[in-house]
């Protein structure tokens, strides 16, 4: 489709004017969906040959994207998906500013590191003043950088000792969220899950005696693990370490991977330890765009101090005029989102982040009491932890429908709510899992309530077994 239009014009003034001049004419004439050529459609994956107009363009994007699921009532996602208009606003203002352009942008870098000396402090850093931190792409970013700071910290270790460093390893739970697994691929790391069961549901420290060895760099502790929203107890993890050490010398460190409960516990369960009040935490992640409440495209990382971040892996760049220290898997990216967080600590503050979080933890054990209360259904967890539980099929309830039936007869109403196996150990068992987030209201939960109890007296009612939905996709968590 082309910008260029009929040389017709209903107007005898437009009688042998060019194509060009008469599409001119047309644009604000004609409504979009009836310009002449509106007809035509794009090609889906070639480049267009000509050009089209701003307004066709973008109705074709907006079209398209009409088409995908409405984000709020996404019940599946830790992701934002709501923020006040003054930050889409800023979002709009700042939105062409590069994060790694520090020396064209140094505001913007001075608010980055406001931004995660604040998380020193929030995570109780002993000095945070010493701490090291950076904004990412999101948490799976964060992670990478924490896992090779424990690499590279133990190879130091390792070869000033004397002995190979050839044969890292990695311990953490089987429940683990799948950038860790990652991690390990492509960076030659042996991972090591301690797989959850009815008895452990989490990375608890028990048998971590089995895991940990002299090449073990690190033990990864969960606050908020994906399938279930459970806190890994890291107090508990930690002192099993303690025991290990007596025993072995073998001094392991933990990285916390915070992505939600990171921006949760501080404000909800102050009096846990978990974060750099253990001695053994050495670095802690978190993202900006799920509990951190910005939208998409923000993680932080922060390290207890220098030492816990070797200076190796960190590099200077000479870039556009100044010596610039980076440490990131990513060059370019948006500055934007770091601006929206720092936004949002200005405007919230520890009391506003408390209260917006205690409201989404009231909707969560609001809907796991109801749902819990349902005779089709058994809870995993309450949502007492980070605003999001889990729950199973109960045994012998039904043998015509399963989760999957449900999640999809929630669809029709618009709702996402995955069901999903959970992770080795327990791969038998499937679960669905609601994540409640900043505008899920008490009133959109109850809606949520009522299509739920129709759509379960509908699949029971049924008189034979609903056709198998087919295996599970594969849970991108």
């Amino acid at each position: 489709m082309s910008a260029t239009r009929s040389s017709f014009h209903p107007s005898s003034h437009g009688r042998g004017r060019s194509a060009h001049a008469a599409a001119e004419g047309d644009i604000d004439l004609n409504p979009l969906f009836s310009r002449p050529g509106e007809a035509t459609e794009f090609p889906r994956f070639t480049l267009p040959q000509d050009e089209s107009l701003p307004g066709t363009a973008y109705q074709v994007v907006h079209d398209d994207a009409m088409l995908d699921g409405n984000a709020r009532l996404n019940l599946a996602t830790f992701v934002g998906t709501w923020m006040e208009p003054e930050a889409a606003r800023l979002y709009a203002e700042t939105v062409d500013k590069n994060m790694i352009d520090k020396d064209e942008y140094p505001k913007t870098a001075e608010i980055e590191h406001r931004c995660w000396r604040m998380l020193a402090d929030l995570w109780n850093a002993p000095e945070p003043e010493h701490a090291v931190g950076t904004s990412t792409i999101g948490s799976s970013e964060a992670c990478m950088l924490a896992g090779l700071a424990l690499k590279r910290r133990w190879q130091h270790a390792r070869r000033a000792a004397g002995r190979p460093a050839d044969r890292p390893n990695l311990v953490m739970s089987s429940a683990v969220q799948v950038c860790w697994e990652k991690f390990c691929n492509y960076w030659d790391v042996e991972p090591r899950f301690v797989p959850i069961s009815r008895e452990h549901r989490v990375l608890d420290g028990h048998g971590l005696e089995g895991y940990v060895d002299e090449n073990t760099i690190g033990v990864v502790a969960i606050m908020g693990v994906t399938y279930t929203g459970m806190y890994e107890p890291v107090a508990e993890i930690s002192r099993a370490l303690d025991a290990i050490q007596a025993s072995t010398g073998f001094d392991v460190p933990i990285h916390v991977d915070g992505a939600s409960g990171a921006m949760i516990a501080p404000f909800l369960a102050p009096e846990l330890e978990w974060d750099f009040r253990l001695p053994r935490v050495a670095s802690i992640n978190t993202s900006g765009h799920k509990y951190g409440l910005v939208y998409p495209g923000l993680g932080w990382v922060v390290w207890r101090d220098a030492a816990a971040l070797p200076d190796d892996l960190v590099f200077h760049v000479s870039y556009l005029g100044g010596d610039m220290p980076t440490f990131a898997l990513n060059f370019s990216r948006p500055g934007a989102q770091v601006l929206l967080q720092y936004y949002l600590f200005l405007r919230l503050g520890f009391e506003g982040y408390r209260a917006v979080h205690g409201a989404c933890r009231d909707v969560a054990e609001y809907l796991a009491g109801e749902i819990g209360a349902m005779d089709a259904f058994e809870l995993w967890n309450d949502g007492s932890d980070i605003p999001v539980f889990a729950w199973s099929l109960a045994q012998g309830h039904t043998d015509k429908w399963n989760l999957h039936h449900l999640s999809d007869r929630l669809r029709m109403n618009g709702w996402l709510v995955p069901a999903y196996p959970m992770p080795d150990g327990l791969a038998d068992l499937t679960v669905q899992r609601i994540v409640v987030r900043n505008g899920f209201t008490r009133d959109l939960a109850a809606s949520f309530l009522d299509d739920l109890r129709a759509a379960v007296a509908f699949l029971d009612a049924a008189e034979t077994p609903f056709p198998d939905p087919g295996p599970a996709e594969a849970f991108h968590h």
